[in-house]
């Protein structure tokens, strides 16, 4: 279920369009303050969520061109994180994202598409629990600027996405725990001079 959130999280960087006054160039994930929630039905009562941490990637922007920006997120699957610590190692064993196994899960950008003046249609290959499939991303441009704390020219993107964790055969429990994944992803992204 975790599974998809790597390639998420990067995503939103690729939805800056000219409208805004937006720093082309070579960006890297700010760890600190990039996550990925993800959200399942449990027993049919009730959602869950949890979140991955620890995100590394880049991003090639390019806010004249969209279609020309490139996003790579890595995700580390051990860093999943859960309110419940039993669940959590459990989520990190080999009935679900076997983590010693699968140790990251990746996105590659293969398609970006403006939407508007602050959204895109990111589209790229996820790969997670060692099955690679095409995951969607809907971004959402949030903001640019110099971070006041390390100086560091920012630039900030939601991004939503839902998949099939049995798709990437992660099976558990389906359909008790739902199938149905949904992703909700927040980049932060500092400028390379």
């Amino acid at each position: 279920m975790a599974a998809c959130m790597w390639a998420l999280l990067v995503a939103p960087a690729l939805a800056a369009t000219p409208a805004h006054d937006v720093r082309a160039g070579h960006y890297r994930v700010e760890p600190g303050h990039t996550q990925i929630t993800f959200s399942l039905m449990h027993m049919g009562f009730t959602p869950y969520s949890g979140m991955f941490s620890g995100i590394s990637g880049t991003l090639q922007l390019d806010p004249a061109r969209p279609s020309a920006s490139r996003l790579d997120v890595s995700v580390p699957v051990s860093s999943v994180y859960t309110p419940s610590d039993r669940l959590t190692g459990e989520l990190k064993g080999a009935d679900w994202f076997d983590a010693a196994r699968y140790p990251n899960a990746t996105f590659a950008s293969t398609s970006v598409v403006a939407d508007g003046a602050d959204n895109a249609t990111i589209t790229g290959n996820l790969t997670l629990h060692g099955v690679t499939r095409p995951v969607v991303l809907h971004a959402h441009y949030v903001g640019a600027g110099v971070n006041p704390m390390d100086k560091a020219y920012t630039v900030g993107f939601a991004a939503t996405a839902t998949i099939r964790r049995s798709d990437f055969g992660i099976k558990t429990y389906v359909p008790m725990v739902g199938d149905d994944v949904t992703l909700s992803i927040a980049g932060a992204f500092e400028r390379q001079d």
